[in-house]
């Protein structure tokens, strides 16, 4: 399907699956393969300010609803504010969604950096980072996640914590976490039984899937089954599953279906993650415009028994998957 095709969903349509997140644009530096062909030379804030306004716009106007950032975006809540501000007939119609427990550390370099961010879950970063997130975001809040829970994180065992996040509950702001690692399963799976005072503390997850590591979707099924938001990142593997990068024996399943079904390899990759009926939102990472109306043509793309039964063949161990992501470069 052209990209004009599936940009002329009206909101509430198959668009509405769809969510931008900013992972890619809010900072310098990041580990998407192929960054150095996404991003222009001029990585300033303005100039990355100005690219997230540009792909905001591009995505509302196809009719994607949920927007999604985090603290360690660099200044990704700073720029998602600033758009819903100029545009309020935006604002009352899409949900927001960030993170917290990571703090961005690389001061706006792409080199040189010990540590891009670092991670911790304690109540003192959740009260730092909540004040923060609410001065920019305010109003617009709609889903607050714990960053990359892995099972040892104390998002899952520390009763104050759990005590200041219900509150925030109670404030209208659905709770809930992201999740990393070769044990997505299990933090999802711990996450459903934490509680207080008798009712679920978390009622949303955002988790990697995608056609190499699909190990947390029995997990996320039961999450949804419980009434969870579900969302999915990293659909494309970190860029692994675009087109330009999905050229070896590792992926071939992917092009075959691709080529079957006249398709972008990226739109197949996605397409595979809304055909799952747990997946309530599916993110995009794009970094360009043009990036961005060829994910979105997987709105219109439905794949059949055979093709979801090929692309479960390209399923790598979840050690080896995670594995790998930890050595890529950011860039």
């Amino acid at each position: 399907m052209p990209a004009d095709a599936a940009t002329s969903s009206a909101p509430g349509g198959p668009l509405a699956r769809f969510g931008l997140g900013t992972a890619a644009v809010g900072r310098p530096g990041y580990i998407t393969l192929g960054r150095e062909l996404d991003l222009p030379g001029d990585r300033s804030v303005a100039a990355l300010r100005e690219r997230t306004h540009a792909l905001l716009d591009a995505a509302y106007a196809a009719g994607v609803r949920y927007f999604d950032t985090a603290r360690s975006y660099g200044r990704a809540e700073e720029f998602l504010a600033g758009w819903l501000d100029a545009r309020p007939e935006a604002a009352g119609a899409v949900r927001v969604g960030s993170k917290w427990g990571y703090t961005y550390t690389a001061g706006w370099r792409t080199s040189g950096v010990a540590a891009h961010e670092v991670k911790e879950h304690s109540v003192a970063v959740f009260e730092r980072q909540i004040e923060e997130t609410r001065a920019l975001l305010g109003r617009h809040l709609d889903v607050y996640l714990v960053h990359s829970v892995t099972p040892d994180s104390p998002a899952l065992s520390d009763p104050a914590l759990h005590a200041r996040l219900a509150e925030l509950a109670d404030e209208g702001v659905r709770v809930g976490l992201s999740t990393s690692g070769p044990a997505q399963a299990d933090t999802i799976r711990a996450a459903l039984g934490v509680s207080v005072a008798g009712r679920p503390l978390f009622t949303a997850v955002q988790s990697t899937w995608n056609v190499l590591e699909p190990s947390a979707g029995p997990a996320l099924a039961e999450a949804h089954d419980a009434g969870w938001l579900v969302v999915v990142k990293e659909a494309m593997a970190n860029g692994r599953l675009a087109g330009r990068n999905a050229t070896g024996p590792d992926t071939a399943a992917l092009r075959a279906v691709a080529a079957r079904t006249g398709a972008g390899g990226d739109a197949v990759a996605l397409a595979a993650v809304t055909a799952r009926p747990w997946a309530d939102i599916v993110l995009s990472g794009a970094a360009t415009e043009a990036q961005l109306a060829s994910n979105l043509t997987a709105a219109g793309l439905a794949l059949d028994t055979r093709d979801l039964a090929e692309l479960d063949t390209l399923a790598e161990p979840p050690a080896a998957y995670w594995s790998r992501r930890a050595d890529l470069a950011w860039s």
